[in-house]
């Protein structure tokens, strides 16, 4: 396991204004420097649980602590700001400012830090995301996706928070796009030591990236475990309605050549099947 627990779901349940419930009885723990991935069909309650993890859902029944923070208090949403960051699929849904300077600097204006330290925290935010200063003065909208989405990024990392949630961070993005932003989020993990969770249909994306999984069905937590844990656990994976990138699925049909079930990539098949001829 990592480090310190940051965030403490216990017994969390919600449901929605019409009476849908979408998460029931859900106990997990989010610790520092994690790489995590919420996976399941859509309705499996991914993103609604994603949203209760930093205070924009308040729990119906249960309890999410951050830190010292219980997200059902009243006048917690600033401090709560500064700790968890939450990036939506599309970037246009949070994207509202006329420049990328005011994107990115309106979290730090808003929870009253003095105007030196809003410009740290933007030029620090903008550096660490590639977004550079010659675009600062221009309207988020009239950039690329990829840029925008940076730009999204940066907006949470000024405000330097432990943890960053990315809602489906390769949608709609060609294949080079998707490696970019990855490689941009697993930076993010292993070089600023930032806890990175995302929610995704890309089991690949899953098996590249995350250490950790949490596998999700009707509201409920199926399996919370290492990724290669995860995806060597057909069985769960097909109540979750989820299949293992191909490269596992070729592996697990070949268990009974010898070869483990748990390989998670193209280079590790290579190992098993030099292992698996030369025995």
């Amino acid at each position: 396991m990592s480090g310190a627990t940051l965030i403490t779901v216990s017994g969390l349940g919600f449901e929605y204004p019409d009476g849908t419930r979408a998460l029931d009885g859900i106990d997990l723990q989010v610790r520092e420097n994690e790489f995590i991935a919420l996976i399941g069909q859509n309705g499996s309650g991914k993103t609604t649980l994603s949203k209760c993890l930093n205070g924009i859902f308040r729990p119906t029944r249960g309890s999410v602590r951050i830190g010292d923070l219980d997200t059902r208090e009243r006048g917690v949403t600033k401090r709560i700001v500064t700790k968890v960051g939450y990036v939506f699929q599309n970037p246009d849904h949070q994207l509202f400012n006329n420049t990328v300077h005011r994107e990115i600097a309106y979290g730090p204006r808003n929870i009253g830090l003095p105007h030196d330290e809003v410009e740290t925290r933007v030029e620090e935010a903008a550096r660490v995301c590639g977004v550079k200063p010659e675009i600062f003065t221009q309207h988020p909208f009239f950039l690329t996706k990829g840029l925008r989405q940076r730009v999204s990024i940066a907006s949470i990392l000024a405000m330097r928070p432990e943890v960053i949630i990315v809602d489906e961070p390769t949608t709609g993005q060609d294949r080079r796009q998707s490696i970019e932003v990855m490689n941009f989020l697993r930076d993010l993990w292993s070089g600023a030591g930032h806890t990175v969770i995302i929610i995704t249909h890309e089991m690949p994306i899953v098996s590249e990236y995350a250490k950790r999984c949490v596998v999700l069905s009707g509201g409920r937590v199926l399996l919370d475990a290492s990724t290669r844990e995860v995806f060597a656990s057909p069985e769960v994976l097909a109540r979750a309605q989820v299949k293992p990138p191909q490269i596992t699925r070729l592996a697990q049909a070949l268990s009974g050549s010898g070869f483990r079930p748990d390989v998670l990539s193209v280079d590790e098949m290579v190992e098993e099947f030099r292992r698996v001829t030369s025995s």
